[in-house]
This record gives C-alpha cells, sequence and structure tokens, in this order.
C-alpha cells in the first residue's frame, strides 16, 4: 500500500504532466482538424440542450472553484472563517456539481439511445463521459460526507499540490485521507492524463475571444426578395454579391 501511495501521489502526477503536454502538442500540431468537439447539436437539439448546458456551467464553475482554492488558499480560509458564507461556498459548489451530474446524465443517454448521435459516438466519447460522471459523483458523495471540502482543500491538498511544482512531493497529508477522497484525486490526475485524447482537447480552440472582439458587421448585398422567391430559376452558379 506504501508502495502504491508514493507512486500515484509522487510520480503519476509527473507521468500525467509529460503525457498531457506532448499528447496535447503532437495532437493540435499534427491533427489540427481533430481538435473539436464534433458538435451534433444540428443532429438533435432539445436533450442536447438540456445537458450540454448545465454540462458546461457545472464542469467550468466546479474547475474554477478548485483553481482559486488552489491558487489562493489564504483567500478562501478566511472567506469560510463565516458559517453563513462558508454554507453558501458550500451550497453553491452543491449546486453546480449537480448541475454536472444532471448534465451528464442527459448526454450519456442521449448517446445511448439517439440513433442518429450514435453513428457519431466513438467509444472514448462514452468513456470520458463516464470518467467525468464517476469523479463528480465521488465529488458530490465526499461533499455529503466530509464536510467543508472547501477549506481542508485549501488548508491540506493546496500544499501538496504545490509541492508537485516545486518538484518536492509531499504526499503525507493526502496518504492520510480517506480513500474516496485519495481515489477522487488520482481520477483528476487520470482524467488529464487521456486528456489529449478524447473530445476534451476541443477546450484549446474555444472561441473565448468572442468575448471580447468587436462586433461583426455583415451586410447583405443581394437582392433578398428575388433571391428568397420559390419561382427563381435554379442556377449551377452561385450567386454573386453586387
Amino acid at each position: 500500500m506504501d508502495s502504491l501511495n508514493t507512486f500515484f501521489f509522487s510520480g503519476y502526477p509527473y507521468v500525467v504532466i509529460v503525457v498531457f503536454l506532448l499528447g496535447t502538442i503532437y495532437r493540435y500540431k499534427k491533427k489540427g482538424y481533430q481538435v473539436t468537439s464534433l458538435s451534433a447539436q444540428f443532429l438533435e437539439g432539445k436533450m442536447g440542450f438540456w445537458g450540454s448546458v448545465p454540462f458546461h456551467w457545472g464542469i467550468l464553475m466546479i474547475f474554477l472553484g478548485h483553481i482559486v482554492a488552489f491558487l489562493l488558499p489564504s483567500a478562501v480560509i478566511a472567506w469560510n472563517s463565516n458559517p453563513t458564507r462558508l454554507l453558501i461556498h458550500e451550497g453553491v459548489n452543491f449546486t453546480f456539481a449537480a448541475a454536472l451530474v444532471v448534465g451528464l446524465v442527459a448526454l450519456i443517454l442521449r448517446r445511448l439511445t439517439n440513433p442518429r448521435i450514435k453513428v457519431v459516438t466513438t467509444p472514448m466519447d462514452l468513456f470520458i463521459e463516464f470518467i467525468l460522471l464517476a469523479q463528480a459523483l465521488m465529488g458530490c458523495w465526499i461533499a455529503l460526507n466530509y464536510r467543508w471540502g472547501s477549506s481542508w482543500f485549501a488548508a491540506d491538498l493546496s500544499p501538496y499540490l504545490w509541492s508537485l511544482i516545486t518538484f518536492n512531493p509531499q504526499p503525507e497529508t493526502v496518504i492520510a485521507m480517506p480513500l474516496v477522497v485519495k481515489a477522487h484525486i488520482v481520477a483528476a490526475f487520470s482524467i488529464f492524463l487521456i486528456f489529449p485524447f478524447t473530445r476534451l482537447v476541443h477546450i484549446l480552440v474555444a472561441p473565448f475571444h468572442y468575448i471580447w472582439r468587436p462586433y461583426q458587421v455583415v451586410i447583405w448585398y443581394w437582392d433578398r426578395k428575388r433571391i428568397r422567391q420559390t419561382s427563381t430559376a435554379w442556377s449551377e452558379s452561385r450567386p454573386r454579391n453586387t
């Protein structure tokens, strides 16, 4: 058991980082056209909406919450020092975690039951969604049974993660944690390990620049009434902008 703990919490994170970086760079450089989420919205939109929206909001907010606790542990502990703020913090986190679970269940059912979606679904698509679902369920279980996770994450896990960054692993605190918490940590590392080989890699080309770019001005130069008339003769050549 000691050797497994040493591997998973001292050596495994570095294996993950190497595979994550090399795999992501290789896929982006050599298989750039595969760096996409392969959206199937045009094949089925209703169930996809109720799965995609809670999934994306849930995973984004949960990820940001972990990042804040990692980068600003003192600020998180100070915020949680007030019982009311602590309850609000934990409640909001659990709400987004529940949204993530609901979204993943909807997306998995959509892939398993919709004939049109099944055609464009790969085994890796289902594999990563089941892994994320298991991870989200473990997170909810930990939140309910080992309360105030945001505080002990900031106090115990953040120093451990920083020790990995400084190449001085200090996993003692993590090794002493309950088995489900350790499984949650190893699963998180594993998600990053398989990241380059899944549709999650489309995060690299997410159009975040749309948030601050100027509005795009679109001007129609065609005679819309003439173009849209059903009586207009069909032509092999594309209408010209005039």
